[in-house]
């Protein structure tokens, strides 16, 4: 029997998208987001197209409560084998325009709520030997030049976070997937103040998600749909490999040591 799989901010964009590849290949679902007509529609339409199992969780994953809720059917409900943390939001404006409010939400959600909901269900999944998860970050992530830190910084975490995940689950059957969009066709941008239509380059959402899904069928630790150039990303993390093997702990590198006086005598030695 295939797991249901859980996908947050599931009413629209690649959540939704996700929905629907995900049914076709006969899975069951449950779809969380805010707005429960949109998730009702979502839902109908999956039902009747694929003739699958759909529950719908209207939940604020901002919200305490619902955060809440959601870990413990995470942690209590065996069917569900695949967890797709996708809930997201953007950053409008630069960083001096921001409020504290506004910080806030978008840490709680971009981070906080994926970490514990990856969380809940992982001690599951390692007992077992199998299940998925899979977050869905940015090329932001690596791009401060985009004036986007708040976001980027986020999605960032989350990367790390999945090689972290990786490194501890994978060993018991876990498997880990880092997906990381560029500019794709949702309501992202709308939300963010930005028209989409001034943007260069935007891959559909249909084909962001069946890039990743490849990679996922592939058990790809990262996944960049817009990468054409693989090579660029092993070229990266060999020099953070590389970077890791020179990094002696036990003194500051020579740039760094204060200055000796004419006459004084040192013994710093690496």
């Amino acid at each position: 029997m295939l797991p249901t799989v859980l996908i947050t901010g599931a009413s629209s964009g690649i959540g939704a998208t996700y929905a629907e590849r995900f049914a076709r290949r006969g899975h069951d679902l449950i779809l969380v987001a805010r707005d429960k007509s949109r998730l009702e529609n979502v839902a109908a339409r999956l039902r009747a197209e694929s003739n699958v199992a759909v529950d719908v969780l209207p939940a604020d994953l901002t919200r305490p409560a619902a955060l809440s809720a959601l870990e413990t059917r995470l942690r209590d409900d065996v069917r569900i084998g695949i967890l797709i943390n996708n809930a997201g939001m953007p950053q409008a404006g630069s960083f001096v325009d921001q409020t504290a409010e506004g910080i806030e939400r978008l840490i709680t959600l971009n981070t906080t709520a994926l970490t514990r909901l990856a969380a809940a269900i992982a001690p599951r999944f390692a007992q077992s030997g199998h299940g998925a998860i899979v977050n869905i970050g940015s090329v932001v992530g690596f791009a401060p030049e985009f004036g986007m830190s708040i976001y980027g910084a986020t999605k960032a975490f989350v990367l790390f976070l999945s090689q972290g995940l990786n490194v501890e689950l994978s060993p018991k059957g876990v498997y880990v997937q880092a997906v990381l969009p560029a500019s794709t066709g949702t309501e992202l941008w709308e939300r963010a103040g930005i028209d989409v239509n001034t943007l260069p380059e935007v891959m559909d959402v249909g084909e962001l998600v069946d890039a990743a899904l490849v990679g996922f069928d592939r058990r790809e630790l990262v996944t960049i749909p817009p990468l054409h150039v693989s090579g660029r990303w092993d070229a990266l993390e060999g020099a953070r490999q590389g970077l890791m093997s020179d990094l002696r702990q036990a003194h500051a590198a020579e740039r760094y040591r204060s200055p000796v006086r004419a006459g004084a005598a040192t013994s710093l030695t690496l």
